[in-house]
Formats: C-alpha cells, structure tokens, sequence
C-alpha cells in the first residue's frame, strides 16, 4: 500500500511525459538459459509504474547478445512487456524504442522540467521567443536500455536516435558516451541515481566527444539518463521534441 501510495502520488505531481523511464530486468545476472523478465517503467525518483507491452507504441525492443540481435518476445497488454531468454550466458542488452507522442505541460511545469533536466538553450529560446508563460506543445519518445550480464563487451550501440552506450563498466567506475543520431552529443546532462539512493544524483555534463565519466560511490543498481530536446518537425503540431536516454545496470 505505502508503494502504491508513492506512485500515486509521483504521477500526480507531473505529465506523465516528464517521467522518466527505464527498464528493470528481474535480475541483472541471470544464469545460462535463465528466462529474464524485462518490465518497462515510467515514475520518478526511481519509483516507477509498469507500462503493459503495447506494439503500437513500439519502434524497436530487442536484445542482443553473442548470437547478435532479435525482437524481444512478450504478450501484449500484458506486465512485464518482455521475456529474454540468455542463451550463452554471458551479457546482453536489451533496448527499447518508443514511437512519438504528443504531451502539453503548463509553462512552470515545462520550465520546471528543462531546469531540471539541463535544457538551458531550450529556457533561453522560450525567453527569447515570448513563450515563457505559455503552455508547451512537444513530441518526445523514450530510448531505454538495460545491461544483462557482469562480462561482455556492451559498447556497441544500438543504433538509437539518443542513445547512452557504456564504454567502460567498472565496480566504481562507469564512462558512458551519449549519442544522437550516431554522433556524439556534447554539453549534454547526463544525470546517475542509485535506485536505493534516489537522492544520491550525480551530474555530469557531456564533453566534446559525448563521453561523461562517473565515480559510483556505492554498489547496487544505477539508472544513467539524459534528455535531448530540439524544434518539432513543422508537421508535427509541436514546438518542441524531446528524446529521452536512459541505461540501467548493476554495478
């Protein structure tokens, strides 16, 4: 009851737009043959809600591991969204793509939002253009992945629109690289929180080559993040669009 209560509460507090979300695997470490169960989750503070597999919302959702690349299996309408089999037990990632949607905030909620989420220039454009207090009007789609396995070379992209991809995987620390549109994406926020420490947040701006480095202070289960945000194609209805990265892993 206390756990729904908080997630009530979470969704109340925001669009649910401006959530993030992530993938939370059963386990992190499964064993050869294992069936992994993957659940798609959209909250804040690491406190989440499960989204039931729904195709019309999907872009991609695969895994890939050392046998290459293929769809994720599931029921759809059902919770979790995926089941991965790990055949040769060692690593995989599994990744998710969104198709777009439509979202409108209030303008302290979306200034709000590209405060937190380090969207200077977007805050800059609506101040510049008169748009401050006026509501939104945004496209966003979700890029979530999450990390299979303690051994495995997981620093190949999936090829992403924004995309946060590990080039190096230690116990205390991780350097991603952050990629839009298969080419590195600097000054970006790039945002760690451990799931049992949601106030523990570690920011770090993306450097000329996209790459971020983060000194993990505990062990346990971490989601990286960032948000992207750019004009709206003119036929979309929208001002803006927004792309969100997550990876979650345990360290």
């Amino acid at each position: 009851m206390k756990r729904f209560l908080v997630i009530a509460c979470l969704l109340s507090c925001a669009p649910l737009g401006a959530h993030d979300f992530w993938i939370e695997p059963s386990t992190f470490r499964p064993a050869t043959g294992a069936m992994v169960m993957t659940t798609l989750l959209v909250g804040q503070q690491f406190v989440g809600d499960p989204i039931a597999r729904d195709s019309s919302q999907i872009e991609r959702f695969v895994v890939r591991d050392a046998r290459g690349e293929r769809n994720v299996a599931g029921f759809e309408g059902h919770n979790p969204a995926g089941i991965v089999r790990m055949e040769n037990g060692t690593a995989a990632v599994v990744g998710y793509r969104s198709k777009p949607a439509f979202l409108s905030m209030p303008p302290e909620k979306f200034e709000q939002y590209l405060r937190d989420e380090g969207l200077d220039t977007v805050l800059a454009a609506r101040t510049r253009r008169g748009e401050s207090k006026q509501p939104s009007r945004e496209i966003y789609s979700r890029c979530a992945k999450t990390l299979l396995g303690v051994r495995g070379d997981f620093s190949r992209p999936l090829g992403f629109r924004l995309e946060l991809t590990p080039e190096s995987l230690d116990a205390s620390r991780v350097v991603v690289r952050l990629d839009y549109e298969s080419h590195p994406l600097a000054n970006a926020l790039i945002i760690a929180m451990h799931r049992d420490d949601p106030s523990l947040r570690i920011r770090v701006r993306s450097d000329a080559h996209g790459r971020a480095a983060f000194s993990l202070p505990k062990p346990g289960v971490w989601m990286i993040k960032s948000v992207y945000m750019i004009d709206a194609p003119p036929a979309s209805g929208a001002e803006w669009e927004s792309l969100w990265a997550s990876l979650t892993f345990e360290n």
